[in-house]
């Protein structure tokens, strides 16, 4: 059986209005999982996923979406403040009363993009066997040309979608990474993985092209002066939240030039923001970005070949307000909308998925 995507009533009522029979669109008929209606409802009576989307079963591969979706409640890699792991379930019930229309860009998101729930991975087990499980939807996502989105969790999920993306794909990707810090430390202790280390051995790695990696936000203190030296040493672009706030049109246009370098991976650690608009995060700085600034940087973004994403570092236990998981699930909302205006500037027709090669799913 084949599905129709919702209509708005009333958006496509007023856009058809004045049009002749001939001119009048048809309804797009699809087999893909349909995203939320834009019908008014309340929103405690969405399905509890993230903005209330379908959540297909995955037994049978990745479903032909353009988005999926994924929680990652893992936090085996913190070095500071646990509690990530709840961050999935915390961002899922933020994101319930949020519509799919992203005033800014002017463009409703579920009009031009199809996306999905796509579950929890299960990480119960220690790092590596972690970091497997991750890399493996990831890769799964790419190889089925899927954008694979990815809510943490700390930082380490970071490396897990990395590792998968380039199996996929077999090249690196240039890299947006928002955050306070910019996490080249050395081992701790053993253990040369953990959330403070993660862009160092992506670089190691070869995951990330290391002069294609623009990180925002930074700000001190630091471990020490090493962890600067690391980053620009290794050929990373640092834009700290002092250059942001003092002249955020000129970090605009830093960001931008980075869009035009082909396939990119953005990843967002909430603690980017100040403690002020975010203070449940594992590692908290003073003297962030503001909720606003972090959504200007995201714009920014529009028209990039982005490949995949994360948002991490959010501890739920460290915010009774739970205005920490509303900052997170509006960064998810906003990376959507700039994929769907991508989308839609390209022209892509809604069939195209149906030339993906992920597994479709019956309804």
């Amino acid at each position: 059986m084949r599905r129709l995507r919702p209509p708005d009533s009333k958006r496509e009522g007023a856009a058809e209005e004045g049009k002749s029979e001939g001119q009048r669109r048809k309804p797009v008929q699809s087999d893909r999982p349909t995203s939320p209606s834009a019908v008014v409802e309340p929103w405690f009576t969405r399905p509890q996923t993230f903005f209330g989307l379908p959540a297909p079963v995955l037994t049978d591969g990745i479903p032909a979406v353009d988005v999926l979706l994924t929680g990652v409640p893992y936090d085996g890699g913190a070095l500071e403040r646990s509690g990530a792991r709840l961050a999935p379930r915390a961002i899922r019930s933020a994101s319930l009363g949020m519509g799919g229309y992203a005033e800014a860009l002017g463009i409703h998101v579920w009009d031009e993009i199809v996306a999905a729930d796509g579950g929890d991975v299960a990480t119960m087990e220690e790092s590596v066997h972690a970091l497997t499980a991750i890399s493996e939807r990831a890769e799964a996502a790419a190889r089925s040309g899927v954008i694979g989105g990815f809510v943490g969790g700390d930082q380490t999920v970071t490396l897990g979608v990395l590792r998968g993306i380039h199996r996929a794909k077999l090249k690196s990707t240039a890299m947006v990474h928002i955050d306070a810090s910019t996490d080249t430390l050395g081992k701790a202790g053993t253990r040369d993985i953990h959330h403070r280390s993660v862009l160092r051995v992506a670089a190691e790695e070869g995951l990330v092209r290391a002069d294609s990696v623009l990180q925002i936000g930074i700000r001190g203190p630091h471990t020490s002066e090493r962890e600067i030296q690391v980053a620009v040493g290794a050929g990373f672009e640092i834009l700290k939240a002092d250059d942001v706030k003092w002249d955020l049109h000129a970090a605009v246009s830093q960001i931008r030039r980075i869009v035009r370098q082909g396939s990119l991976y953005v990843s967002v650690d909430v603690s980017a923001l100040d403690p002020a608009y975010a203070p449940g995060v594992a590692s908290a700085r003073p003297g962030g970005l503001s909720t606003w600034e972090l959504q200007q940087v995201l714009r920014a973004l529009v028209g990039a070949q982005i490949v995949g994403f994360d948002v991490v570092e959010i501890a739920p236990a460290y915010d009774p307000t739970g205005i920490t998981a509303l900052a997170g699930a509006s960064v998810l909302h906003e990376l959507l909308a700039v994929i769907a205006d991508t989308h839609r500037s390209a022209g892509a027709a809604p069939s195209s998925a149906g030339r993906r090669r992920g597994k479709r799913l019956s309804p």
